[in-house]
């Protein structure tokens, strides 16, 4: 009898497995996303999108049914700007520009809008909402004379001079994920999906403006009477115009907005599968 069961058992996981689409097996997904980043803040204040920079990702998400997903993601992207970019001619003449690479941790919460059963004819495509929240790392630099200079160690607004209400930033900061995306299933172990999220963060100082100019004094030059390197790279209006300097105190930055950051990333993710059998009588 015994024996008898046993088989029975056998053929019906093995059953089971062949039918998964009349089923909801799925349990999770791991897979990889490309796509693009790019940066709003103070040097693109228009949220201009003429300067995407490539972004990677990797990624689990945990399935709690059809609708509900948990999704613990690590990214890296490239985030960059500058003013000459820009058409306001205040932009123009103060002449910024900065680079950053940004490494991303994230958990987000994911509801999808329709049944989602991979292999099921009826239910291969959903669109979906996501909202997270992470951690991030950054180090804005820029190029002078074709130089990579970091940009938070020379304090471009007064940080290293003691500048009244001027603190160092940080190379941390938290952001907060949310975004659209859309995911269809190819086959019975493998989806795609596009999604286009921003990220709204902690700090002002992505690209190393925020507040106002420091004034030409608070960057004491070399021994022999030449300008510092942080004396060149806090204001860069002597490259558009010779005979004109921005006074400590004027406007370099708006510290009212915090910067922000949005990546459209297309994904591949291959199923996790769990059936639930009996094994033993």
């Amino acid at each position: 009898m015994k024996k008898l069961l046993f088989i029975a058992a056998t053929l019906w996981c093995t059953t089971a497995a062949q039918a998964q689409s009349q089923g909801d097996y799925q349990v999770g997904e791991f897979g990889i996303t490309a796509g693009a980043a790019h940066y709003f803040g103070d040097l693109n204040s228009r949220a201009g999108l003429n300067r995407p920079k490539p972004a990677f990702g990797i990624f689990f998400r945990k399935q709690f049914g059809n609708y509900i997903g948990m999704r613990i993601a690590a990214r890296y992207a490239q985030v960059g700007y500058a003013d000459k970019y820009s058409k306001n001619e205040f932009q123009q003449l103060r002449n910024l520009s900065f680079n950053s690479n940004i490494w991303e941790l994230a958990v987000q919460g994911d509801f999808n809008f329709f049944k989602f059963v991979p292999n099921d004819p009826n239910y291969l495509f959903t669109p979906y909402v996501t909202l997270g929240v992470g951690v991030f790392s950054y180090d804005p630099y820029a190029y002078l004379y074709g130089k990579k200079e970091f940009l938070r160690p020379l304090g471009t607004e007064g940080q290293n001079a003691n500048y009244e209400g001027r603190s160092q930033y940080g190379t941390m900061a938290i952001a907060i994920p949310f975004g659209v995306g859309i995911k269809y299933n190819l086959t019975e172990k493998v989806n795609i999906s596009f999604e286009i999220s921003n990220r709204l963060t902690t700090t002002d100082y992505l690209d190393d403006v925020s507040t106002t100019y420091a004034g030409i004094g608070s960057f004491p030059g070399g021994p022999s009477g030449q300008p510092s390197t942080a004396q060149l790279l806090q204001d860069r209006s002597y490259e558009i115009d010779k005979n004109f300097q921005f006074q400590a105190g004027q406007q370099r930055g708006n510290s009212k907005q915090k910067d922000q950051y949005i990546i459209a990333e297309i994904g591949i993710s291959f199923n996790i599968s769990s059936y639930r059998c009996p094994t033993s009588y």
